[in-house]
């Protein structure tokens, strides 16, 4: 893999069932993610493109193919060093942001880094908080925050940690069309601000044209 390609997967393959009803949610995928990039995989309801985020991400697994995250290949790692791996090079930021209820927003941020007994960067996120406009709300529960606020705190923790790679499922489904614009204007000067590598699904190609490559999927494979 060149220097530049951070992420790559070659003949990436999933397959449910057998038969004649057997569903081919990836059929083929080959992808190469430069560094640094803000890419966005766009692709109709059932195109693959979720699919596609959880192997990249090693959430699951693949019917055949390989996904390889600097020079790490996903499939050769056992479970347990495949959990660490994500913890420590992948962020995750999800569509329903997925913060613990009884954590307020400080706690919920470092809660990973905490999960792997690392000690957290306290300045870089203290500057990432800053960027995200939190300050105000670190010591608040995720039940007294608006969506859009509990969406940068799911970006803050996606990036706490400095993974290679952040991954975001639809980060704007539950979001009305300002703060989404928020949400994407923050990831792009994230991506610039940190070098951040970010890889982000949407259905919305307006969202779509503000990242810097746009790979679309369709009945599993990329056609564009």
């Amino acid at each position: 893999m060149s220097a530049d390609i951070i992420l790559q997967a070659r003949n990436l393959k999933k397959y449910y069932g057998k038969g004649e009803t057997q569903v081919h949610a990836l059929d083929g995928v080959d992808l190469e993610i430069e560094a640094g990039k803000f890419v966005a995989i766009i692709g109709t309801s059932g195109s693959g493109k979720s699919t596609l985020l959880n192997m990249l991400g090693g959430l699951d697994n693949p019917t055949s193919g390989t996904v390889t995250i600097g020079n790490t290949e996903l499939s050769g790692l056992q479970e347990e060093q495949l959990t660490v791996f994500r913890r420590r090079c992948i962020g995750f930021i999800f569509q329903n942001y997925n913060l613990i209820p009884t954590l307020n927003v400080w706690e919920n941020i470092v809660f990973p880094i905490a999960m792997d007994r690392q000690k957290p960067d306290q300045k870089f996120i203290e500057e990432v908080v800053g960027l995200l406009g939190l300050e105000q709300k670190i010591h608040s529960l995720p039940n007294n925050l608006s969506g859009g606020q509990q969406q940068r705190v799911a970006i803050a923790r996606a990036l706490a940690s400095k993974p290679h790679i952040v991954l975001a499922d639809e980060p704007t489904g539950n979001l009305d069309s300002k703060t989404s614009g928020d949400v994407i204007r923050l990831l792009q000067m994230t991506s610039r601000k940190f070098h951040q590598t970010i890889i982000m699904i949407t259905h919305n190609p307006e969202i779509a044209q503000l990242t810097d490559q746009t790979i679309r999927i369709e009945d599993g494979r990329i056609v564009s």
